[in-house]
C-alpha cells in the first residue's frame, strides 16, 4: 500500500504525496543547548531519524533539516551562571548532542542551522508581519496578535475563546490577547542583543523556526516534526507567523512524538525521575537504547523503567543471536522453498507496517517471526547457504532503516579464541571439570561463553 503519514492538523492519516516528486523537505525542532541531552531528546532524534530512513529506503531525496536553539532565556540564564557567553555555552553543549545523538545512529542532518545566525532572516519575517499589519509594539518588544489570523488553533484544535489564559504562554500587561506572542524582545541589561528596525534585541523563540525553515525549505516544504510538547504554543504559535507572513499553507504534514514518562510519570526535573542520555549509556548499550526508543510506535507515550530496558537488551540480544548464525551458517543442504517464503512475507509485512504511518511495531513483530522460522531450519540444517545469505541481504536491507541489527563486532583476541578452540577439545573428551574451569577463566577476561551445536561461542560482554 502506500504511506500513509498521520497529519497532527487533520488528525487523519493520510496519503503521502510530496510537492516535489521524488523529493522530501523535511524539519525538526531540535534541542535548546542550555544543558547536555535528555531521554526526551533521544525519543525525538530516533523516532525522526526511523521516518527519515524510511523515506530514504523508498527512493525519496530527503532534504532534513534540524536545528538548535542556541538564544533563549535558558541560554541566557545557564550562561550567566557559569560566567560565560551564550555563544561559548553552545560551542561547550552542542558538541555533546552530537556524540549522543552519534551513539543512536542518528544519520547528520542535510543542514543543522544555529538561530543566531538567523538574525537577518527574522527581522524580515517581523517586518513582512508588520507590512500585513499582525503586529503591535509593547514596551519590552515586538507582538504578534493571534486575532489577525483567523485560523489560530488550528494545529492544537482549540478555540481562541476557550485557550485557557497563562497556559504556556507569556503573561505580560497592555497584551491583546492573552496568547499574543513576542517576535522581537528589546534589548534588556547584560542580554546579547542585535540591531533592528524596532530596536536592539533578540528574537522570540516561536519566529526562529519560521526563519530557519524558509531559509532552507523555502516558504512550502513537505513534514515539519517535533515532541508533542511542541504542538501548542511553539507550531501553533509558527504556523500563525509563517502562514501570515507568506499568504499560504506553508507546512504539509506536521508530526509529533510521544511523550516519555518515567514510572509511568512524565518525566521531568522537579520529580526528580530525569534521565540525560549519557546516565542511560552507562549502564546499556546505545543500540540497546535506540531499539527502546523505537519499539512502540512513535506517537504512542513510552515509559521508561529499568525493566523494560533490559527486556529491550534481551529482544535485541535474539535478533544478535541470529545474525551471528547466519553468518557462521554452514550446511550443504539444498534450498529451502519454505525459507524465500517466510523472507518475502517478512519483506512485506515490514513495508506494509512502515507504510502504515511508520508502524514500528508490526515491523519488529515480522523480523522476530522471520527469525523464529530461520532459527529452526538452521538447527535442523535443513536449508542452504544461500537462503542464509538471502536472509542476510533483507536483513541488511531493513536495518538501514532500524540501524540496530548489525553491530560493530569487536575482534575477539587470538588468546579467547584459543581457550574456546582448548573448551571444545575437553568437552569432546566429556573432561567437564577442565571445561568449566575455560570457560570461567574465558568469562574472567570479560566475555560471554555460550554453547551451540556449531561448538563454544565466544562474545564480548
Amino acid at each position: 500500500m502506500p504511506l500513509h503519514i498521520y497529519n497532527t492538523q487533520t488528525r487523519t492519516k493520510e496519503g503521502f504525496t510530496p510537492l516535489l516528486k521524488g523529493k522530501v523537505k523535511m524539519y525538526v525542532c531540535g534541542p535548546t543547548v542550555y544543558d547536555i541531552a535528555h531521554l526526551g531528546h533521544g525519543r525525538s532524534a530516533v523516532a525522526f531519524d526511523i521516518i527519515r530512513r524510511y523515506l530514504l529506503f523508498k527512493g525519496y531525496d530527503v532534504t532534513y533539516v534540524f536545528n538548535y536553539t542556541d538564544i533563549d532565556d535558558k541560554m541566557i540564564n545557564r550562561a550567566r551562571e557559569e560566567g560565560i557567553s551564550i555563544t561559548e555555552l553552545a560551542e561547550k553543549i552542542l558538541p555533546e548532542y552530537e556524540k549522543d545523538f552519534s551513539l543512536l545512529r542518528i544519520m547528520l542532518p542535510s543542514v543543522a542551522p544555529r538561530a543566531t545566525k538567523y538574525i537577518k532572516e527574522i527581522i524580515g519575517i517581523v517586518r513582512q508581519l508588520e507590512k500585513r499589519k499582525a503586529t503591535y509594539i509593547l514596551d519590552d518588544g515586538v507582538y504578534f496578535d493571534i486575532t489577525s489570523f483567523p485560523g489560530y488553533g488550528k494545529l492544537s484544535k482549540q478555540n481562541i475563546d476557550e485557550l485557557e489564559a497563562g497556559a504556556r504562554v507569556e503573561q505580560k500587561e497592555g497584551k491583546r490577547n492573552p496568547q499574543d506572542f513576542v517576535l522581537w524582545k528589546f534589548k534588556k541589561e547584560g542580554e546579547p542583543a542585535w540591531p533592528s528596525p524596532w530596536g536592539k534585541g533578540r528574537p522570540g523563540w516561536h519566529v526562529e523556526c519560521s526563519a530557519m525553515t524558509m531559509a532552507h525549505l523555502g516558504s512550502t516544504f513537505d513534514i515539519h516534526g517535533g515532541g508533542a510538547d511542541l504542538i501548542f504554543p511553539h507550531h501553533e504559535d509558527e504556523l500563525a507567523q509563517s502562514e501570515k507572513a507568506c499568504g499560504h499553507q506553508v507546512v504539509r504534514y506536521w508530526m509529533h512524538n510521544g511523550f516519555v514518562n518515567v514510572d509511568n510519570e512524565k518525566m521531568s526535573k522537579s520529580l526528580g525521575n530525569f534521565f540525560t542520555l549519557k546516565d542511560i549509556f552507562a549502564r546499556y548499550d546505545p543500540l540497546v537504547v535506540r531499539y527502546f526508543l523505537f519499539a512502540t510506535h512513535y506517537r504512542s507515550p513510552i515509559n521508561f523503567a529499568d525493566t523494560l530496558l533490559d527486556a529491550a537488551a534481551n529482544s535485541l540480544g535474539r535478533l544478535w543471536e541470529v545474525i551471528d548464525k547466519l553468518e557462521g551458517y554452514a550446511s550443504g543442504a539444498p534450498g529451502n522453498k519454505n525459507v524465500v517464503d517466510a523472507i518475502t512475507d517478512a519483506k512485506r509485512r515490514f513495508n506494509d507496517a512502515m507504510d502504515d504511518d511508520f508502524e514500528t511495531s508490526g515491523a519488529l513483530a515480522a523480523l522476530f517471526d522471520l527469525s523464529r522460522e530461520l532459527n529452526s531450519h538452521m538447527d535442523k540444517k535443513d536449508m542452504s547457504k544461500a537462503n542464509a545469505r538471502a536472509a542476510l541481504a533483507f536483513l541488511k536491507s531493513v536495518d538501514s532503516v532500524l540501524c540496530v541489527i548489525f553491530r560493530t563486532k569487536e575482534k575477539i583476541p587470538s588468546r579467547i579464541l584459543a581457550l574456546a578452540k582448548e573448551r571444545d577439545r575437553v568437552r569432546s573428551r566429556k573432561d567437564w571439570k577442565t571445561s568449566d574451569y575455560l570457560r570461567d577463566e574465558i568469562v574472567a577476561q570479560g566475555y560471554r561463553v555460550d554453547d551451540t551445536p556449531d561448538g563454544t561461542k565466544v562474545k564480548k560482554k
